[in-house]
């Protein structure tokens, strides 16, 4: 299913049905007494947590979901049928915005539900208005209706780690080597137009789309991805050999998470020197040993093509990660 982590749905809760005139129809007393029922409430809209990062592409096309309706009262005092609830699922990381009042609703848990919209109370039907001063009433009420508003719906991927790094720093490539994700890669910028993921022994690792300098201010992909990685529990910061300055280009990318989000900083971090057959072992390393000797935080040096150093590496993250 086509990977979708924001889009706009009009919701709207069921109306509550009307109550009725009805009269207690007895041998000999056609009229003997109200008997008429109240309508049924209408159903809720409930939005549901499930683990599924790609369900919001399922209602990619859906513009508008409206909850049942209630049925209205029947004789004989019979309240009518209630509406039954609408639940719709989303994503864990899910955050739903009701852009008619700004409420925020937030989906975090596997199972959590949250009531979006009430559905409309059940009018009263004439039993409702029997009185010792009222004995034949012939009122009833209409039912009313229900909430609705139209809600936007963000994904924030809630993923063990993410990998983050300039376009073509070989983070997709990474990914189908630990995950055997199968993720389209190429060599050129913004080959991932989408977060990409993979399963790592139980561990879901996202490939963050490729960042460039100026996606705090909105240039390239912009916020639209730097989002995921606020719900990450670890950074994979990936670094091609082919930059001849390791230490600029980590800090490109530290500064825009910095000025998105200075919280980002404080996430445990570790560096991938990505791409040491172009540059071959020994030279990709001694780079790699003066990013460690800078900021004192362990470097990996890795080729997808080398299953030593994956393997060393793919250990490594899984120990982390626990």
């Amino acid at each position: 299913m086509h990977f979708v982590d924001e889009l706009t749905l009009r919701l709207k809760a069921g109306r509550g049905g009307d109550g009725v005139v009805r009269w207690l129809s007895e041998k000999f007393k056609e009229y003997s007494g109200p008997a008429g029922g109240d309508g049924g409430n209408g159903a809720d809209v409930i939005a549901r947590a499930v683990r599924n990062t790609f369900l919001l592409g399922k209602y990619a096309h859906v513009k508008e979901m409206l909850a049942e309706n209630g049925m209205p009262g029947e004789n004989r005092s019979k309240k009518g049928r209630q509406g039954e609830d609408l639940i719709i699922d989303f994503p864990i990381g899910s955050i739903l915005t009701n852009n008619d009042t700004g409420e925020v609703y937030r989906l975090d848990e596997d199972g959590q539900t949250i009531v979006l919209l009430k559905g409309g109370k059940g009018g009263y039907g004439n039993e409702h208005f029997k009185a010792s001063t009222n004995t034949k009433p012939e009122e009833s009420t209409k039912g009313r209706e229900g909430g609705e508003g139209t809600f936007s719906i963000e994904v924030e991927i809630i993923a063990s780690a993410g990998l983050i790094g300039l376009p073509n720093a070989g983070k997709t490539s990474l990914l189908n080597a630990l995950t055997n994700a199968n993720a389209k890669i190429g060599a050129y910028q913004f080959t991932t137009l989408e977060p990409n993921l993979g399963d790592l022994y139980g561990h879901i690792l996202a490939d963050i789309p490729g960042l460039i300098e100026g996606a705090s201010d909105g240039k390239g992909l912009g916020h639209k991805f730097l989002r995921h990685i606020r719900r990450t529990q670890m950074l994979i910061h990936c670094i091609s050999s082919e930059n001849e300055d390791l230490y600029k280009t980590y800090e490109v990318i530290r500064d825009e998470l910095k000025d998105f989000d200075k919280e980002l900083l404080e996430k445990e971090e570790i560096i991938v020197v990505t791409k040491m057959d172009i540059l071959g072992i020994e030279d990709t390393q001694k780079k790699a040993d003066a990013v460690e000797e800078w900021n004192g935080k362990k470097v990996f040096v890795i080729s997808v093509y080398d299953i030593d150093s994956i393997k060393k590496f793919s250990d490594s993250l899984v120990k982390l990660l626990k």
